[in-house]
C-alpha cells in the first residue's frame, strides 16, 4: 500500500505531502502514523533549507477519516476515550511538536478543502500561500468534538480569543479572502498560479539567512509566555548569535555596496 504522507528532498526542499487524494486527504489512522513518520524522519535530515506541507489533488486536508472514526463507535464510551487518547498522544501530538521545532521555515501550499486537523497543521506552519478556491472550517464542533493538533493554541495566537472562540463553537466555513483578512494566510493567489507563487517563496527563502530564520522562529515560538524581561535577553543572545555568523558579514558588506546579499547560511 502506498504511504498517506510523501517525503521528498531535492536541492533543499523537503516537501510533505499528504497523500490521500481520492478522500481530500483525510486523516486515517494510517495517515496519523505516517505523517508521524515523516517528520521524525525530516527532523534529522540534512541539507533542508525550506519545508512546504501540501496535499496531493486538489485539496489540502479535509480534517479527519469519519469513516475510521465511524469504525471505534462500537466501542464502549471508556474504550472510546482511552483509544482515541492514545491515537492523539502517540501521533498527533509528538507530530505537531516535531514541526514546530524544525528551524527551518515551514510553508503551506494550500487549495480545495482545509479543515479540521489540516487547518491545524496549516496555523502550526509558519507561511501559508493559498489557491483563491481554498474553504477552511475548523469542523470539529460540528461532529462534537473539541479540536486537536494545536487548534486552541494557535487560533487564539493568530486572530484573538474572541475570534477563535466563535470558530471553534461554530465552525462556519469561510474561504481564502477572509482567512487572509483574519492574518491565517500570507498570500492568496488563483488557483493555477498557486505553485508558480510557492515556488517563489521557497526560492526567496533558499537564498536568506538560514541561521537568522532559526533564531526568529525559536524566539517567536517562547514570546508567548515568556516575561518581558526574558524575551529581552532571549533576544540579546540570538542577535549575539546572528552577529557571530558569515551571513551578518555579507549582510552589512552587500547592504553598503548597494548589492543583494549572497547568503551561504554560515
Amino acid at each position: 500500500m502506498a504511504n498517506t504522507v510523501l517525503l521528498a528532498i531535492d536541492q533543499g526542499v523537503a516537501t510533505l505531502t499528504l497523500n490521500r487524494p481520492d478522500a481530500l486527504n483525510a486523516l486515517s489512522v494510517e495517515m496519523m502514523q505516517d505523517l508521524s513518520a515523516a517528520v521524525r524522519e525530516l527532523s534529522t535530515a540534512r541539507g533542508v533549507e525550506v519545508v512546504v506541507l501540501c496535499g496531493a489533488g486538489e485539496h489540502f486536508m479535509a480534517g479527519g477519516d469519519l469513516k475510521d472514526f465511524a469504525g471505534n463507535l462500537h466501542l464502549s464510551r471508556e474504550a472510546r476515550l482511552s483509544t482515541f487518547r492514545a491515537m492523539i498522544e502517540q501521533y498527533i501530538n509528538p507530530t505537531v511538536v516535531m514541526l514546530q521545532a524544525l528551524p527551518q521555515p515551514v510553508v503551506a501550499k494550500v487549495r480545495g478543502a482545509c479543515a479540521g486537523f489540516g487547518l491545524s497543521l496549516m496555523l502550526g506552519c509558519d507561511l501559508a500561500v493559498s489557491a483563491d478556491n481554498a474553504v477552511f472550517t475548523t469542523a470539529y464542533s460540528a461532529i462534537a468534538l473539541s479540536g486537536d493538533g494545536g487548534a486552541s493554541y494557535f487560533l487564539p495566537r493568530q486572530v484573538g480569543r474572541r475570534k477563535a472562540a466563535e470558530m471553534l463553537l461554530l465552525a462556519e466555513r469561510f474561504d481564502a479572502q477572509e482567512a487572509l483578512r483574519l492574518g491565517l494566510l500570507s498570500k492568496v493567489v488563483a488557483a493555477e498560479a498557486l505553485d508558480a507563487e510557492t515556488g517563489r517563496l521557497v526560492a526567496r527563502l533558499r537564498a536568506g539567512p538560514r541561521h537568522a530564520y532559526g533564531e526568529i522562529k525559536r524566539l517567536l515560538a517562547a514570546s508567548h509566555d515568556a516575561p518581558l524581561e526574558t524575551q529581552l535577553q532571549s533576544e540579546a543572545e540570538a542577535f549575539a548569535r546572528c552577529a557571530a555568523t558569515a551571513d551578518f558579514a555579507e549582510g552589512v558588506t552587500a547592504f553598503l555596496e548597494k548589492r543583494k546579499p549572497g547568503f551561504s547560511g554560515q
